[in-house]
């Protein structure tokens, strides 16, 4: 079965934005993970292991390497890439086609600049990320599989705040992850006084 989907208008971009706002604030749900062992390809997995080291194990982030870094390794900032489920239904219009956008956890959460700043910590499962401050950008490939005008949605000043194109992080604790999982933000133990 193939599907045929048309690419959406900023137009239609922008009135779908109001489920994106439904998003839970704390609380949410690891909804898919995809697992990317070469260039092109990707597995939904149901379960995996989120290591300090490799990111998403299986995955191809590390050998693939990254043209912002001055010795063409892997950026630790980049290490694991995480998507709004909503924005992700929202673009690609078919659960199906969630992978296409490149990205490893699609969560249904809230990952708005004002409600996960950079240095914020999530826990998913057993596991712990640390949001990153490197932008998380659409790309020709973004183009391709959802439309020009989705790339310009998710790169507006709206879509950059509550970014929709999704988030950088990495691993500060690794640990086993499954769909289902809730996503919670850390929060930091506070000293004795």
């Amino acid at each position: 079965m193939t599907l045929t989907i048309k690419h959406l208008t900023t137009e239609e971009l922008e009135a779908g934005l109001v489920e994106v706002h439904y998003a839970p604030k704390d609380g949410g749900e690891l909804q898919m993970i995809v697992r990317r062992p070469a260039v092109e390809e990707r597995e939904l997995i149901q379960t995996g292991n989120l290591d300090i080291v490799d990111g998403l194990v299986g995955d191809n982030w590390r050998d693939r390497g990254s043209s912002s870094m001055p010795d063409g390794s892997a950026n630790p900032d980049a290490q694991i890439t995480l998507m709004n489920a909503r924005a992700a239904q929202l673009v690609a219009q078919d659960k199906e086609r969630w992978p296409l956008a490149g990205d490893q956890l699609y969560v249904d959460f809230d990952l708005s600049e004002e409600n996960i700043p950079p240095g914020t910590r999530l826990a998913i499962g057993d596991a712990v990320v640390e949001v990153s401050a490197l932008p998380h950008n659409g790309c020709k490939k973004f183009v391709a599989r959802f439309g020009l005008d989705a790339m310009k949605f998710v790169n507006s000043p709206v879509g950059k705040q509550l970014h929709l194109r999704g988030i950088n992080a990495k691993v500060v604790q690794g640990g086993a992850i499954r769909v289902g999982d809730s996503v919670k933000k850390v929060i930091p133990c506070q000293p004795f006084h």
